[in-house]
């Protein structure tokens, strides 16, 4: 039996995506058809169908030059291709950052980032906001030698002198063999481009890979941006090492500082010793190679502090050369099939847990939700039903004496009404507060004056200060807001649990919110500043005024990033909080409304008291029906999460 491959593995994973889309996509629809969705419910379905439907699986490859990370990504993903998508010829390398993905708004291309925009202030992502700043070449897909030729653009170097390339962050004066090239002629090689983005139609692509290949120190330790977002991003994190020159001082230094230091979303970091085939040697017994290349492996993890079972041997070339000759054998002893294994183990499943996690945890929230509305108006119309059949051959006193207690019940609620106003003044209060402590306008203000007493001190110590008192103040907005968050939840829990005890509503557990994760991801942010930024070495080689940049380029632009997923996330968690209050004390009056209505036409014509139970009874039916609906929606969904039947049936059936 053939072996699943990675590829066969995202294949998979891809239709198991779309079929939970089409399954909570048809919960949305039917809410929406029977009229029991609310404007919260709305927005919540659809911000998780925005995100199945984007949803993207990050694999970053790391490396210094020339230890085979393009061909690796030929060999794993574009073999099918029968070509190579990234140039990996001998001197002939991707030069700088590159992004591999599919956006079917835009046309196939290459957009490559000018080396000069490191004089310019801002992002890689926001750079990304501004067309106008990349250099567009379009990808001919009906001539593999003319998008071959295109895609080689990511090799181009241009020749600087000391102090552009010193500028850009891209040398460092005191290195030997750079002070050896500038003697020679003033000038030194740098990459032409600063990033790359390739918009591919290949088949994986447009299912949601995206693929970032990090050539070298320098592209990382100079793009802060790197650290900071995409390789924590990435959800499998490939660092490559060279058979032939073993593990080196830089490849050291790229691990321990920006691999394995790295957590967030990544789920699996594994080391590839690439270029086995170096080892081959028709003068040794196949146990001989085999002998030594676990030696290479072995030293490898020891040097990295890794169990030897988390790096992979393997040639990435003989790998491609055999899958496009369909040559089994020649793939074996390449190990690729080993790589593409692991990865098949650990990437897939972790990425698949975390989205049916969340899907899960939206979609409970929604249908537990509408699950209470309609057992209450059910409950409603049970207690009306009861309620009249009891004025069967009751005299017209008695049936008076109902109407009179259907009226004080309404004018009681109304009451209730007004205390629930009176709340929300006090709830709308208190979501002022909120907004101006955890705000994107009081956010920006801090980055504003942490900038300008950066730019006023003339001393390392005063840039330091600067940056920590950001982080304090950024840091007290965080747990200022964690307080009005818990005094918000607590008032809205005496609210319902009031509104249940007097006017019958059904209890409702209020939703839980936490800022932890965003704390968390402060804390990190700070602890990458104090290892990367406030060191000796960054102060003396890249200077103050390029470090305020960098700074507000990278680090500033993250935290501002971390504010508006904390703010979207306390928005909506607002909007669920007080939704459901407001649907069942609308629900609650609607229904107070039509028993006085009832009473009030059976006391005027006792002989309608059997048609209104009968209406009553009919639209118990009716709820009873969205009940059970709604119970067969939802375990659709369960069983499309936990991929319980086929796939395409699921999505044939929907």
């Amino acid at each position: 039996m053939k072996p699943t491959t990675l590829v066969d593995e995202f294949e998979h994973y891809s239709a198991w995506r779309d079929a939970v889309f089409v399954r909570v996509e048809a919960l949305r629809d039917w809410l929406n058809a029977q009229e029991l969705g609310d404007a919260e419910s709305d927005l919540r379905l659809n911000h998780l169908l925005g995100r199945l439907q984007e949803d993207t699986l990050n694999v970053a490859f790391v490396a210094e030059f020339s230890r085979g990370k393009s061909e690796l990504i030929n060999a794993i993903f574009f073999s099918d291709y029968r070509q190579r998508v990234l140039p990996s010829s001998a001197g002939r390398t991707t030069m700088c950052p590159t992004e591999l993905y599919f956006d079917p708004t835009r046309r196939p291309a290459l957009r490559l980032l000018p080396i000069d925009t490191k004089a310019r202030a801002g992002s890689i992502a926001e750079f990304k906001r501004e067309a106008d700043a990349w250099t567009e070449f379009p990808l001919n897909l009906d001539s593999a030698e003319e998008m071959s030729a295109t895609l080689m653009r990511l090799a181009d170097t241009i020749e600087v002198d000391a102090a552009t390339a010193e500028a850009f962050g891209l040398i460092n004066p005191d290195d030997e063999e750079t002070a050896r090239n500038l003697a020679r002629d003033g000038h030194v090689s740098i990459p032409r481009w600063r990033h790359a983005l390739i918009n591919f139609p290949h088949p994986l692509l447009k299912q949601g890979l995206v693929i970032l290949d990090t050539p070298g120190l320098n592209a990382i330790g100079t793009e802060p941006e790197l650290t900071l977002s995409m390789l924590p991003n990435a959800h499998a994190v490939l660092f490559l090492l060279a058979a032939d020159t073993g593990v080196t001082k830089s490849d050291i230094e790229i691990w321990r500082q920006h691999i394995a230091p790295v957590q967030g979303a990544s789920r699996a970091r594994l080391v590839v010793l690439n270029k086995i085939d170096g080892l081959w040697d028709e003068l040794k017994t196949d146990a001989e190679i085999d002998a030594e290349i676990a030696k290479q492996a072995v030293g490898s993890a020891t040097l990295l502090g890794l169990p030897a079972s988390q790096v992979y041997p393997v040639s990435a070339q003989k790998a491609l050369v055999a899958k496009v000759k369909g040559d089994a054998a020649l793939l074996a002893k390449s190990r690729l099939p080993d790589l593409e294994a692991a990865l098949t183990q650990e990437l897939i499943p972790c990425k698949q847990a975390l989205v049916g996690e969340s899907t899960q945890a939206a979609v409970e929230d929604v249908v537990v939700k509408t699950t209470e509305l309609l057992e209450t108006r059910l409950a409603t119309l049970q207690d009306q039903v009861d309620e009249l059949q009891g004025l069967r051959g009751k005299n017209r006193d008695v049936i008076q004496h109902m109407m009179v207690k259907a009226n004080d019940d309404k004018q009681q609620f109304e009451r209730g009404l007004q205390q629930f106003n009176a709340l929300r003044n006090v709830f709308a209060s208190q979501v002022e507060t909120l907004r101006q402590q955890l705000g994107m306008q009081t956010l920006r203000d801090e980055v504003r004056h942490t900038r300008m007493a950066m730019e006023k001190s003339h001393f390392s110590a005063g840039l330091r200060e600067a940056m920590e008192r950001f982080f304090r103040q950024v840091e007290g907005n965080l747990n200022a807001s964690g307080a009005t968050i818990k005094e918000i939840r607590a008032m809205m829990t005496a609210m319902y649990q009031k509104f249940s005890d007097e006017h019958g509503l059904a209890a409702v557990n209020t939703p839980d919110h936490s800022l932890h994760k965003y704390r968390k991801e402060m804390a990190r942010l700070e602890r990458i500043f104090e290892e990367r930024f406030n060191t000796v070495f960054k102060m003396l080689t890249v200077g103050q005024g390029q470090l305020t940049s960098r700074f507000f380029e990278t680090l500033a632009s993250k935290v501002v990033q971390v504010f508006e997923l904390a703010n979207s996330e306390t928005e909506a968690w607002l909007k669920a909080l007080i939704a459901p209050m407001e649907t069942q004390v609308r629900e609650h009056k609607v229904q107070l409304k039509r028993r006085l209505e009832s009473v009030s036409r059976i006391h005027a014509a006792t002989e309608t008291l059997d048609e209104r139970i009968a209406e009553l009874e009919t639209s118990m039916g009716t709820v009873s029906d969205q009940l059970d609906h709604l119970a067969r929606i939802n375990t659709r969904i369960a069983d499309a999460l936990a991929g319980e039947a086929a796939v395409a049936r699921l999505v044939k059936t929907a």
